[in-house]
């Protein structure tokens, strides 16, 4: 009997985006159709708008200057209130209130993979935006976030106080950039199949069962 090591699907996404919390729990129900895989998830940086300052800006005004009038952001938020509603996520857009910078909490993020954390913290940050309001870009929110699931704090406080991975995160996203990966969510399976946008959970498990048939077929002929 041959042992496969884990197939590894890099999710490329960002803090603040709202089909990203889908697509997660898409991926989510989607592993959970192929229990005989196992699987080793990890989650990339992509910021929507690297530009947005460090101290964030009005979301308000943010969103209005992006999409146009309020009339014209409703249908949006209508669509994602019911996509969201569909797996599981109550979106409360009313309570967000500042549209942050994400780099810190990408920093954050790859801090926890060496933990095991990376999906716990994810899906803390998504909460905290998307449906308590939070301002994930302030350093306190984060440490706050990252000592609830089993960070240290204060360390991820001092860390982010100072530069440490700030590069890092950024060669990660010039390089999804330079790939060809220019919105989120996407998923990499196996390192080979670029899979865009928060597809469908049966999608995304038919990629996975030829990524996984390919890697049978080239150990049997290797």
């Amino acid at each position: 009997m041959r042992i496969f090591p884990p197939m590894q699907i890099d999710v490329i996404s960002d803090t603040v985006c709202p089909w990203c919390y889908i697509g997660k729990r898409r991926l989510e129900r989607a592993l959970r159709l192929r229990p005989q895989i196992e699987f080793d998830v990890r989650w990339r940086p992509f910021q929507l708008d690297p530009h947005t300052p460090v101290e964030g800006v009005d979301r308000k005004a943010y969103m209005e200057r992006k999409f146009g009038s309020s009339e014209k952001i409703k249908p949006i938020h209508n669509a994602l209130l019911k996509a969201g509603e569909d797996e599981g996520i109550a979106f409360a857009f009313e309570k967000i209130t500042r549209t942050p910078n994400t780099m810190n909490s990408h920093r954050v993020i790859r801090w926890a993979h060496s933990l095991g954390l990376q999906d716990q913290l994810v899906e803390r940050l998504f909460r905290a935006y998307f449906i308590e309001g939070a301002d994930i870009g302030q350093i306190k929110v984060l440490a706050a976030i990252a000592d609830e699931v089993g960070l240290d704090g204060e360390l991820v406080e001092e860390l982010l106080n100072s530069d440490a991975d700030r590069e890092s995160v950024e060669r990660e996203d010039t390089m999804a950039r330079k790939i060809g990966i220019n919105g989120v969510p996407t998923f990499l399976v196996g390192g080979k199949t670029l899979v865009n946008g928060a597809q469908d959970a049966e999608h995304l498990v038919r990629i996975i069962d030829r990524v996984a048939s390919e890697g049978e077929n080239a150990v049997a002929t290797g």
